[in-house]
């Protein structure tokens, strides 16, 4: 499965206000910054690929319990939903930059008709949460096998026909 991603510049003037909106919700929170650090979302990174067997998805989720995150198939839609709590210590009160992103996070994907809903297996180990899509029987590639004959020479190799 090759992706590609046209640009948009669009879509990159939103994600700017988005970052600008959460700059100002953090600073200006009635709350208080560690108030809003908890309510804000983000979208983890994912990595999808193919192969003749399966669709796999690697999705970045560092710091994140596995107990807090969810993964459910409903109406072809892959849904991944989390958690990143901010964890207050009394230790790091007084913070100069927070750059994590926390809060809660969904990501969506809708599936090929190729997979299998009830063959999905989810892993997570240092970080990264691995979700392996396996292809319907049908969708996989079949090997045929040509058979050849062997023609018979002719009884005379010297002479051409």
């Amino acid at each position: 499965m090759t992706l590609l991603t046209r640009w948009d510049p669009r879509r990159d003037l939103a994600t700017m206000q988005d970052r600008i909106n959460r700059f100002v919700r953090e600073s200006y929170s009635p709350e208080g910054p560690e108030e809003a650090l908890t309510t804000t979302n983000f979208a983890p990174p994912v990595d999808i690929y193919e192969d003749e067997h399966n669709i796999t998805l690697k999705m970045e989720v560092p710091g994140i319990d596995e107990k807090d995150i969810s993964v459910s198939i409903e109406n072809n839609t892959l849904t991944v939903r989390g958690e990143r709590r901010f964890e207050k210590n009394e230790k790091e009160e007084n913070f100069q930059r927070v750059e994590r992103m926390y809060g809660s996070f969904t990501r969506s994907f809708t599936l090929p008709n190729t997979v299998d809903p009830e063959q999905v297996s989810a892993h997570y180990e240092k970080g990264v949460l691995k979700i392996r899509l396996a292809k319907k029987a049908e969708a996989k590639p079949k090997l045929i096998k040509v058979n050849v004959e062997k023609t018979l020479e002719a009884k005379n190799p010297g002479k051409v026909a």
